[in-house]
């Protein structure tokens, strides 16, 4: 197992122990949803409460797992799995805060939720951004349009511009933390911009690169 990928593994398994350790301190119902403005809006059982992140941690491990083999350009893959490894180190940091953050709050401590959840998410849509530049093509992760799955020109050019506007997002999303009542449109806005921007993007580079008779996949 690669260290990255040894990281990502021990901290889903770090989630079930803390998940376990905390359940007989915690209240039947835990509190699990929150909406826009920082107030709760959703309770689970605690079981489902507390193992929910753990088991969407365990999936997703799995899955990148599976994927990393099962993809028809695994070749591809290997060239930036360093990236892969980190996209899925930094994602089982995320949901083990998460865990933590619901912890806490059925624990009693009282904090603004968007502040604390806001800086996570900025940071692991940076992170999304630094894997996006370095990604390769695939059909697993990355600016999946039907224009970048078929040229590596237009991948690579839509990933380069993609992974530095997601980055971008990410600090806009920070300003979330100082300016909690619009967090939301801090975090959405952005992304939306650059998930639709890229759409076209890709659209457009492909369409340049037909005209210059350079589209080809390698």
């Amino acid at each position: 197992m690669r260290r990255l990928q040894l990281l990502a593994f021990t901290l889903v398994v770090l989630s079930f122990v803390v998940a376990l350790a905390f359940y007989p301190t915690m209240p039947d119902y835990l509190a699990s949803h929150w909406n826009a403005q920082g107030t709760v809006n959703g309770y689970m059982p605690k079981a489902c409460g507390l193992l929910l992140l753990p088991v969407m941690s365990l999936v997703i491990f799995l899955l990148f797992l599976f994927f990393a083999r099962a993809d028809p350009l695994n070749k591809n893959i290997s060239k930036f799995i360093h990236h892969y490894d980190l996209m899925l180190a930094v994602t089982s940091a995320f949901m083990l805060y998460m865990l933590g953050l619901m912890i806490a709050w059925n624990l009693g401590y009282r904090f603004d939720f968007i502040v604390m959840f806001t800086p996570a998410l900025s940071v692991l849509f940076y992170f999304a951004g630094v894997v996006i530049e370095k990604t390769k093509r695939n059909y697993t992760i990355g600016i999946r349009t039907p224009w970048t799955l078929q040229s590596d020109h237009v991948w690579d050019q839509t990933h380069s511009v993609g992974g530095r506007l997601f980055k971008v997002a990410a600090v806009i999303s920070l300003f979330g933390v100082f300016l909690p009542k619009i967090a939301i449109w801090l975090i959405l806005i952005p992304i939306l911009f650059v998930v639709v921007f890229v759409v076209f993007y890709s659209y457009h580079i492909y369409k340049k690169l037909e005209k210059k008779h350079v589209l080809h996949k390698k």
